[in-house]
C-alpha cells in the first residue's frame, strides 16, 4: 500500500516541477520499518517502470532512492526528537538537491557522455534540483510526526516495526 500511496503523491503532484513526497515517504517507512522499507521503495520504481514502459531514466530509479535509504538507515537510532525534526528534512532536501548528481552517471552511460557532458548535464539540472531541494525540506518537516504515527498504528495493527527511540 505504501509503494502504491508513493506513486499515487507522485502523480497527483506531477504539475508542480520536481515537486513530490517521495523523500519523505523514504525516510519515514525506512526509520519505522527499517530494511523493510525497500519493499515499498521498490514498488514504488516497479510502478513507476510498470506505467512509463521501463525508459531509460528509469533504471537509474533502481539506485537513486537507495542512497536516501541508506542514509536514512545510519541515522543514529538514539537521536532526540528535536534533532531528528531538523536533521530529517536536511537529509531529504540534500537528496533533491544530489538527484542530478546522482542521475548522472547513468544519463552518462546512457547516452555516451564524456566527463565533460556529464559535468554539463548537472550544471543544467541545478535549477531543477534546487526546486527538488526546498520542496524536499518542506515534505521532510512532516517526517518526524508521521515516523511517531504510522508507528503507533502499525503496532495497533500489529505490523512489526521498529521505529527510533523518539517515535516510540
Amino acid at each position: 500500500m505504501f509503494g502504491a500511496a508513493m506513486y499515487a503523491s507522485k502523480e497527483l503532484m506531477a504539475v508542480l516541477p520536481n515537486i513530490h513526497l517521495l523523500g519523505m515517504f523514504t525516510m519515514l517507512l525506512t526509520l519505522v520499518y527499517r530494511s523493510r522499507a525497500l519493499y515499498p521503495i521498490y514498488i514504488y520504481v516497479f510502478l513507476n517502470g510498470l506505467v512509463y514502459g521501463f525508459p531509460t531514466w528509469w533504471v537509474a530509479y533502481l539506485y537513486v532512492w537507495a542512497v536516501l535509504w541508506g542514509a536514512t538507515m545510519l541515522l543514529p537510532r538514539g537521536m532526540k526528537k528535536a534533532a531528528a525534526a531538523a536533521v530529517c528534512p536536511v537529509i531529504c532536501a540534500l537528496h533533491g538537491l544530489a538527484f542530478g548528481v546522482l542521475y548522472a552517471p547513468w544519463q552518462a552511460v546512457a547516452f555516451g557522455l564524456s566527463w565533460d557532458g556529464m559535468l554539463a548535464w548537472i550544471v543544467a539540472g541545478l535549477p531543477f534540483d534546487a526546486l527538488h531541494a526546498a520542496g524536499n525540506l518542506a515534505a521532510g518537516l512532516f517526517i518526524v510526526p508521521l515516523t511517531r504515527l504510522v508507528a503507533r498504528l502499525s503496532r495497533r495493527a500489529g505490523v512489526e516495526c521498529a521505529p527510533p527511540g523518539w517515535a516510540a
